[in-house]
């Protein structure tokens, strides 16, 4: 679902991306992690076609990212630092307005399944702006999953959240997972990382520095590695 090769992106003679090679297999949860400046915002970008890469090739779904950008993006939904969502609009309000630029049909009904599976329904009517950190997180997620497209890309989704929040979010993630959607994740938390990948990457220096199936790592074993990469 997900292919790079030999991608780069540079901004100026800085070269943040430096010839990623990488694969995520359809209904496949691929979590990447990573220090800061590692890239992964960066990459995320690039798949998701907010930023133009400056070599190699992406192609999402069978789209090239070269010529296709239009139809790739239909088969994205998107969860960024930014929420994308608008603060004195309710939830019904941001998703129906959502649902129309992505022609959703049924899209009432739609709107209702995707807050139910994230939990806010009964505050659907509720602006933005009167919801925590952690519900308008929720909110973003079913706002990606909308239009159902077959890709998910979460960007560092958990930034910000208590812990409760985080632990509800990491059960709204599982449920995702079980849906076996394409997700590609970024995340700082190494044991979240794990948890939920069926896969996990380290991304260091602008490249694909090692990657395991999770049931090849524990929890002490990942982080070792992790530190041993990051640290050089």
């Amino acid at each position: 679902m997900i292919e790079i090769r030999k991608l780069v992106k540079a901004f100026g003679s800085r070269a943040v991306l430096k010839g990623v090679d990488l694969k995520v297999s359809e209904g496949e949860f691929l979590t990447l992690v990573g220090p800061n400046g590692a890239g992964k915002t960066t990459l995320m970008n690039v798949i998701s076609t907010l930023t133009k890469p400056t070599g190699g090739q992406v192609r999402i779904a069978g789209y090239d990212l070269a010529d296709g950008a239009v139809q790739l993006r239909r088969q994205i939904g998107l969860v960024s630092h930014k929420t994308l969502l608008y603060d004195d609009l309710s939830a019904e309000q941001n998703l129906r307005f959502y649902a129309r630029m992505y022609d959703v049909p049924n899209a009432d009904d739609r709107i209702e399944t995707v807050l139910r599976q994230v939990g806010l329904w009964g505050r659907q009517r509720d602006p933005v702006r009167t919801y925590s950190r952690g519900m308008q997180q929720r909110l973003a997620i079913a706002r990606a999953m909308l239009h159902e497209p077959p890709i998910l890309l979460l960007d560092e989704p958990d930034t910000g959240l208590d812990q409760h929040a985080a632990a509800m979010l990491s059960e709204l993630l599982h449920q995702v997972g079980a849906t076996r959607r394409t997700v590609l994740m970024t995340t700082h938390n190494l044991e979240r990382g794990l948890e939920l990948g069926d896969r996990v990457v380290i991304l260091a220096g602008g490249r694909i520095a090692y990657q395991a199936d999770k049931s090849d790592l524990d929890t002490k074993r990942f982080r070792e590695v992790y530190y041993q990469y990051v640290d050089q």
